[in-house]
């Protein structure tokens, strides 16, 4: 109700709105469209009422509210269902809560700040307060379960895409989850799974997003390795026009991968990647090795050729050599 109510008041920006117009749009009383107005002013919305002339929307809150999200979305499934909190630990862990419990494929989590954010291999995520996009998105996907990496991959894609698009900051991906911009990390994506021996019960893509973090605002010890679109471009962005391209590149490239397989996805990775044609060093359990990244399998997994031979990645951490600079 509340979304369709700025809807209505976005209609000719600046103008009045009379409460007996908006009640007689939606099919509700007065009284109802009062107390609904009452509930925007409260998250934050600057919303003028005249006893005469009605209501007017003067400001929005810059906020990932599902109401502004939901004013901009042009996706089928993919953010229909909104769940929205302020400051929440994980958005991973409470979108695996919601998936456990039988909510529909599509729903998202998104939050303001998360004050136990998780990457992988248990490293902690900084995420502060309106300052990034700290987001979840519940899967059910028709794929085996060794198949799974495929929904990070895809995940990896969309984002990539979805920052070009908006923003034009030149970014790409580092196997596995990673997206850089100079090098510097600018998105992590962690993909957690459910599954049956033959079925997967769902997978949950969280994606940290730093958008308009500063500089100043990393610790210390993140300084010299993380970034952010604002870092890059000198300038900050809008968070709801990224949210809602993430979630539009997203639900196309999951839909063509379900329709005509993975293939696609695949080339569009090996294209937007900083990995490939780089010196690596491999961290994996019990062992370490370095090469050249030459490609990436059929199945997701990285492809290094060593001085002793190829090897296959399918876990573990990589790290990227920078590269010399000449002259």
């Amino acid at each position: 109700m509340r979304t369709k109510i700025l809807a209505l008041l976005r209609q000719d920006p600046g103008s009045y709105i009379s409460g007996e117009e908006v009640s007689r749009h939606l099919a509700v009383s007065r009284t109802a469209v009062w107390k609904h107005i009452q509930v925007l002013k409260q998250d934050g919305y600057d919303i003028e009422a005249h006893s005469r002339l009605g209501y007017r929307l003067c400001g929005a809150p810059d906020l990932l509210l599902p109401e502004e999200i939901g004013s901009r979305l042009t996706t089928k499934i993919f953010g229909q269902r909104i769940h929205y909190l302020p400051s929440v630990s994980s958005t991973n862990t409470d979108a695996k809560r919601l998936a456990t419990d039988g909510c529909p494929e599509g729903l998202i989590v998104v939050a303001e700040e998360q004050i136990g954010g998780r990457g992988r291999l248990s490293r902690g995520w900084f995420s502060p307060f309106g300052k990034g996009i700290w987001l979840s998105l519940v899967l059910r996907p028709p794929f085996s379960p060794q198949e799974a990496p495929k929904c990070t991959m895809l995940a990896a894609v969309a984002v990539n895409k979805a920052i070009r698009r908006v923003t034009g900051v030149a970014c790409g991906i580092k196997w596995p989850n990673d997206i850089l911009c100079d090098d510097k990390k600018l998105v992590g994506i962690l993909t957690e799974m459910t599954a049956e021996m033959d079925a997967i019960n769902y997978v949950v893509i969280g994606m940290g997003i730093n958008v308009n973090v500063a500089a100043a605002d990393f610790p210390p010890d993140l300084q010299a390795s993380a970034t952010s679109l604002a870092i890059a471009a000198g300038h900050p962005w809008s968070r709801l026009e990224l949210l809602t391209a993430i979630l539009e590149e997203i639900e196309k490239i999951y839909q063509l991968t379900i329709e005509r397989g993975f293939a696609p996805v695949l080339d569009e990775w090996r294209a937007e990647s900083v990995t490939l044609g780089r010196m690596v060093d491999v961290f994996g359990v019990g062992r370490k090795f370095s090469g050249v990244a030459i490609d990436i399998a059929d199945d997701g997994a990285l492809l290094v050729e060593t001085e002793s031979g190829l090897e296959r990645v399918v876990a573990g951490d990589v790290s990227i050599r920078a590269q010399k600079k000449e002259g």
